[in-house]
């Protein structure tokens, strides 16, 4: 299994992810408005300012992330 399926189904499960790509860059996930396009390994998603394409085969590390209380 590919990486960008296991993002898919983690997306899916826990509605946001935290991705590591090999070039140190660290993104936040939601599943409402990431797209996964797996014939041409491509991760779009769309922040407040951007619209994003990752290279989905630099992904490296997924993390869930986890409810928080903000800091003060």
């Amino acid at each position: 299994m590919n990486l960008l399926k296991i993002l898919e189904e983690e997306l899916q499960r826990w509605g946001e992810v935290i991705i590591r790509t090999a070039s140190g860059a660290t993104f936040e996930l939601h599943r409402g408005d990431t797209k996964i396009d797996h014939e041409n390994q491509i991760i779009r998603f769309k922040s407040a300012d951007a619209e994003w394409v990752i290279d989905g085969k630099s992904l490296e590390v997924l993390k869930m992330h986890w409810s928080h209380p903000e800091e003060a």
